[in-house]
């Protein structure tokens, strides 16, 4: 298996793993726009299209968001399928050009929000399946400078609006697992700000309220809390469930351990790719292919 990599950081060597511990086998490639960056064990590096194996399985894009749209302009025309980190993109201006580029090229393109594929989301899915749902609250919040504790947090793209920064960008997951678990909702408001002291211009406090007509979501999500916090609770006819997605906890009406998984990130990225793979080998049209993926980046930037 031959792999073509854009965007050679943290998050598409998570993937790499992955793959690796599928394939070990797999063979990757990188496209990088200068010579000087360092070169990365089991990785070639390729500085021009035309240098890109003919035989490529797929597309690993894993660039800056704000660069999206660029990544996918040059892999789409080579008609391989295409692995895009999440979000699919940093705003909706380019949406409409890069549907059409999919469908002349007849693009196979999967948008990554490994959260899916956490053991607790799965859990959830079958729960609360037939479930009486009324409320929910979904909440994440974590602190920044943390997060690349090798890395300045002013210089990470996280921190720059320009390159596709901010809190509602870099935590999506929330508003796609919510959609994955509880459907579409009928309208979205929400209030974005920027708060707290961290030396950044890009947004670091996100609330989303989403109406249905049988229930009510509320989605918090921020880049400053020390300690980090990661829950969904679930307000049914018949009791209350919060599920701690750090903890790997589920517990019922605020007592009662009803549910506990060993909590391996790394494990989510591995499911998604054996998913992903599956995909590839039966044809089958991913559940987070590009467009739907877009329904989450319009919720994200109040466009519902």
């Amino acid at each position: 298996m031959k792999v073509l990599i854009v965007g050679l950081g943290s998050i598409s060597r998570k993937h790499k793993e992955a793959l690796i511990a599928i394939r070990p086998d797999a063979e990757f490639y990188a496209l990088r726009r200068s010579r000087d960056g360092a070169e990365v064990e089991g990785v070639q590096s390729i500085y021009s299209i035309a240098e890109i194996p003919s035989d490529c399985d797929f597309a690993l894009v894993a660039t800056p968001t704000s660069v999206h749209a660029e990544s996918l302009r040059q892999i789409l025309p080579l008609g391989i399928p295409v692995f895009l980190e999440k979000p699919p993109l940093h705003n909706s201006e380019d949406a409409a050009e890069l549907e059409r580029l999919i469908a002349e090229h007849q693009s196979m393109v999967y948008t990554a929000f490994n959260l899916r594929f956490h053991p607790l989301i799965t859990w959830a899915k079958h729960y609360l399946a037939g479930k009486r749902v009324l409320e929910v609250q979904s909440y994440c919040g974590s602190y920044l400078p943390d997060w690349r504790p090798n890395q300045d947090y002013r210089t990470n793209y996280s921190a720059l609006r320009e390159q596709g920064g901010g809190v509602h960008l870099d935590l999506t997951h929330e508003i796609d697992f919510v959609r994955y678990l509880f459907g579409d909702p009928t309208s979205v408001q929400n209030n974005l700000r920027t708060v707290s002291d961290l030396e950044i211009d890009s947004v670091d406090s996100a609330r989303y309220w989403l109406e249905y007509p049988d229930k009510v979501i509320n989605i918090v999500l921020n880049y400053f809390r020390r300690d980090p916090k990661r829950t969904l609770e679930v307000v049914m006819e018949d009791g209350t469930i919060e599920i701690d997605l750090i903890r790997g906890l589920v517990i019922a009406n605020r007592t009662d351990i009803i549910h506990h998984v060993e909590v391996d990130i790394q494990e989510t990225y591995n499911l998604q790719m054996a998913y992903w793979l599956n995909c590839l080998t039966s044809g089958s049209i991913p559940m987070n292919e590009f467009s739907e993926s877009l329904k989450t980046l319009k919720i994200c930037l109040d466009e519902w």
